[in-house]
């Protein structure tokens, strides 16, 4: 019986004569390709700017430290999610505050954001976790309020929206490329934004604080993205249309079918990008026991997250004793199935058949 895998790079023959094309014009640095993915990516998400960086980690950490954030500041986010958010705070010297999750969406809860606000507080990160964009007209209003920057973590939502605006588009958004995620390059990230100052920040901050060549104005990195990831996103820039249509099929013929289980759900205004398909075990049966079921049956599945980020030990002399009864009650039930583009339908009814034994 063959195996279905959580996730699986997409890569066709585009991708590979995209590569040797690179390798053969033997500019393999940052270069013309990266440039165009750039442009075509600012359009993709209608905003003015687009920044390459190496990965999703430090697009997020240049978007926070173009938008002035630093030691002394303190910035309100989710603990329901990959820990390279956190990380991307702390690496500022700012200071992760963690506010709890709605338990329909698995999002950053609106309603609970302006209780955790402070003189220190600088910015909001919400996270758009598996796919799916938080309710942004809450967050926007609160951040408009108080005179907070946002910093969207777009590195699970390339394309989704919220009411007709893209992920990336509300303030400064952060996207990963790593090769499982819906738009790959292997490894990778981009920053967006509308703001020409924010921008230029970035694409100093990403080499060297450099304008010009050996010319260097503040302080920093060298995060740049190679023209050979670049190629691979270009190539499947032109078929992201096609792969989100498979997702989204795949997802609704598993919410359609799966009966045992807490299927996710897609608030209103939000179109979902699938991620991830993650399911909640959430009675009778135990989700490690659910996990080790559906391994046996050749199914490959994918607990994200098992820990909330607030209970990690990397963090704890930062932030202290800190409780998230819904994150915490989620990462016990939360069970991501695969919803990849590469899925037969042969494929999801062995996903659907083995889910409703449980």
């Amino acid at each position: 019986m063959n195996r279905i895998p959580i996730s699986k790079p997409n890569i066709t023959d585009a991708e590979k004569a995209a590569v040797m094309e690179v390798m053969e014009s033997g500019f393999l640095a940052q270069g013309p390709r990266t440039a165009l993915f750039e442009e075509k990516f600012a359009r993709l998400c209608e905003v003015k700017h687009a920044i390459a960086v190496n990965n999703g980690t430090c697009a997020l950490m240049i978007a926070l430290l173009a938008n002035g954030i630093g030691p002394g500041d303190e910035v309100i986010t989710t603990p329901f999610t990959f820990m390279a958010t956190t990380n991307a705070i702390l690496f500022t010297g700012a200071k992760p505050v963690f506010v709890d999750i709605e338990p329909e969406t698995l999002n950053i809860d609106p309603e609970l954001i302006e209780a955790a606000i402070t003189p220190k507080t600088k910015a909001i990160l919400p996270v758009h976790l598996y796919g799916h964009m938080c309710n942004m007209d809450s967050i926007q209003t609160i951040a408009d309020k108080h005179n907070l920057k946002i910093i969207e973590d777009a590195c699970q939502s390339v394309k989704a929206y919220y009411k007709g605006k893209y992920a990336g588009s509300y303030g400064t958004g952060a996207f990963s490329f790593y090769a499982t995620k819906n738009l790959m390059t292997g490894e990778g990230g981009m920053i967006t934004t509308n703001n020409d100052e924010v921008a230029e920040n970035c694409r100093m901050i990403r080499s060297h604080g450099m304008k010009q060549r050996y010319y260097h104005d503040i302080l920093g990195y060298n995060f740049r993205m190679m023209d050979l990831q670049a190629a691979i996103g270009l190539a499947q820039l032109d078929r992201l249309e096609a792969m989100m249509v498979r997702r989204r099929f795949n997802a609704q013929y598993l919410n359609q079918h799966i009966e045992t289980v807490t299927t996710p759900s897609v608030q209103k205004g939000c179109e979902h990008v699938w991620h991830q398909y993650t399911i909640k075990v959430n009675g009778g049966r135990h989700r490690d026991d659910a996990v080790k079921s559906l391994n046996e049956a050749g199914i490959d599945v994918g607990i994200y997250y098992p820990v909330p980020v607030h209970k990690q030990k990397s963090i704890q002399s930062f932030i202290g004793d800190v409780t998230m009864p819904v994150s915490e009650k989620m990462a016990m039930q939360v069970l991501s199935l695969p919803v990849h583009p590469l899925l037969s339908e042969e494929d999801l009814d062995r996903i659907v058949t083995e889910v409703n034994k449980l």
